[in-house]
């Protein structure tokens, strides 16, 4: 029994190796960790099958499970089936190394009957005498079993990882395979084994976080042949082994921490960017700076969205500038009519994304204002049978909300941030602008987030309307004289330095365990995000093609969140709180 103990320590031992995936949160040319003293060289961040592991205390979960098995034996010739039938129990505890790897142990109670052709220990009762005029005995075997398993998520494995927060994946198939041992009880004889795990498990979820699963397994545990003390005479054949198989129902309880994050930002890190030096010639160069302002709706910072590059299907920055309502549409028009004619909820019907690139052809078309923050009208639009019809006359398609739980947005979020509440009801829709992003917005801008005053003041429209054109409502929203200047900046100029910081309101409602740090990091986590987005995206334009990564930096603010003591998220102090703040230093030649 020793000898078993130590092989399954060995064998989790192997299973707790970790490797950690990190990905890109930060470009600059060197980072360094204040917590730690090595050079980091972080890695994409977009890879649905990459994550980074978490701490040991992270990912557990505990289980238990019923159900029944039958024997199978060297002589399950003999009896009928009710003969074989035993029950089972099951508890055990685990912990997953990567959402497609991990390991378990569990115990296991019960018993094994079957027949046997000579009496033993486990045989009882009188002899019985079969069909064909053999004589056998009924046998049982009681014993318990404790084993360690590796698993494999097949369903992440092949699918990737869905996220903290996703309906994905709420259907999952997990392999187990492991090695255990095995002691039968009430014998004379000690009689301890090794015993084979194998297990396929159908785990059904019931919310997006994946807290708690109902859990169906179809088992099978392997022993020596010998495991029902029956030793065959010379003349006889036996099985390879004797077997458990069976079925059994139970339930998983994930505990926090239950998720992975895709990326791994240092603490506090510091930011060295090494500039060009510059060649001296006949004329010098003409040095600035330029500083602009990228406003965003609460809970979204565009880092669920599809990738910030051209052609994808939602684009976080394309929304903010020229995006329709939540970007979303019902699937089935057909639907959207029966109920409206019914006057019945939408609620439940599937929605899908609406591409961003060229989206300014539909706004104008369907007479809808598009675009966050781009003009006095805000982004969000009726739910009313009437409006709806009328879009869809003119645009194709029903425009939908974002519906998560009993959360109803009116604008696009988050993935991560659609299940929380707000305080009021009123908060999930945007019912004003001020039009911060858009050229006519400056003067606000101006008095009351002092810019620097050696920076050229612009627009997120004039920089949008510079670098990706000035095509429908964008052109209403940016400045010509401002948009030329930008586009001789940026075809003629160097960038030599662009450095972004987010920020976030201090508004969060969650009342919870640790809420004042739960709200803070959340908060922190929307700042960060924010500003990743943006230099995603400046990245990624043919503007900045020739400009390098290491010219680029997110500046990750010790504390990036700005008090407010306003309850609605829709008025202005809470607007002008959540924002990316981008200085881009160049230089033109003469």
């Amino acid at each position: 029994m020793r000898k078993t103990i130590f092989m399954m320590m060995l064998l989790l031992c192997a299973c707790i190796g970790r490797s950690i995936a990190q990905e890109t949160v930060v470009t600059s040319d060197t980072v360094v960790c204040e917590t730690c003293d090595v050079y980091t060289q972080p890695q994409p961040t977009d890879d649905r099958f990459r994550v980074v592991t978490n701490r040991f205390w992270s990912n557990w979960f505990v289980l238990g499970n019923v159900g029944m098995h039958a024997f199978y034996g060297d002589y399950s010739r003999f009896g009928t089936i009710e003969d074989f039938i035993s029950p089972d129990i099951n508890v055990g505890f685990g912990k997953w190394f990567t959402p497609g790897i991990g390991a378990k142990i569990q115990f296991g109670r019960s018993n094994s009957k079957g027949c046997s052709k000579y009496e033993n220990y486990f045989t009882y009762g009188d002899p019985l005498t079969s069909s064909n005029g053999e004589q056998y005995w009924k046998t049982k075997m009681n014993w318990w079993d404790l084993n360690v398993n590796a698993m494999f998520n097949l369903s992440r494995l092949f699918c990737g990882y869905e996220g903290k927060v996703s309906d994905k994946l709420m259907n999952q198939f997990i392999l187990s395979v492991g090695i255990g041992g095995v002691h039968h009880m009430n014998i004379d004889a000690q009689r301890n084994e090794w015993s084979g795990h194998f297990e396929l498990q159908y785990s059904r979820f019931f919310n997006k976080l994946k807290t708690f699963s109902l859990d169906v397994k179809a088992r099978a545990i392997l022993y020596q042949t010998n495991f029902d003390g029956i030793v065959l005479k010379k003349d006889e054949r036996s099985n390879w082994w004797d077997g458990n198989y069976g079925f059994t129902v139970g339930c998983t309880y994930y505990i926090k921490k239950r998720h992975w994050d895709r990326c791994l930002p240092c603490e506090r890190p510091v930011y060295n960017v090494v500039q060009k030096v510059v060649t001296p010639q006949q004329e010098c160069p003409e040095y600035g700076t330029l500083e602009f302002f990228v406003f965003f709706p609460n809970n979204y910072s565009g880092r669920n969205d599809a990738p910030t590059i051209a052609g994808a299907e939602v684009n976080a920055i394309d929304y903010l500038a020229s995006g329709i309502y939540t970007q979303t549409k019902f699937e089935n028009a057909d639907a959207v009519d029966s109920r409206l004619q019914a006057n019945r909820q939408l609620k439940g019907l599937e929605t899908a994304n609406v591409a961003t690139k060229n989206i300014n052809a539909v706004a104008e078309k369907a007479g809808v204002t598009c675009g966050y923050e781009m003009s006095s009208t805000p982004i969000s639009l009726s739910m009313n049978a009437d409006s709806m019809k009328m879009f869809k006359e003119k645009a194709g398609w029903y425009y939908s909300p974002i519906y998560c739980g009993n959360n109803t947005w009116h604008y696009r979020v988050d993935n991560a941030t659609a299940t929380q509440r707000l305080i009021d009801e009123k908060n999930y829709k945007e019912s004003q602008s001020f039009a911060l992003n858009a050229h006519a917005g400056l003067d606000i801008i101006k008095e009351n987030l002092n810019p620097d005053a050696d920076a050229e003041l612009y627009s997120f429209a004039d920089i949008y309307g510079a670098i990706e054109g000035t095509d429908g409502n964008v052109a209403m929203a940016a400045n010509a004289e401002s948009v030329e200047k930008l586009n001789e900046i940026f075809d003629n100029g160097r960038i030599i330095y662009v450095m972004a910081e987010g920020f976030a309101t201090s508004q969060d409602n969650f009342i919870g365990e640790n809420a004042e740090d739960v709200g803070v990091d959340r908060n922190k986590k929307l700042a960060f995000n924010r500003a990743y987005t943006v230099v995603n995206w400046l990245k990624g334009n043919e503007k900045f093609k020739r400009v390098s990564n290491n010219v680029f930096s997110i500046n990750a603010l010790p504390n990036p969140i700005m008090e407010t003591k306003a309850t609605s998220t829709q008025g202005l102090d809470a607007k002008l709180k959540r924002y990316v703040k981008v200085r881009i230093h160049y230089a033109i030649d003469k």
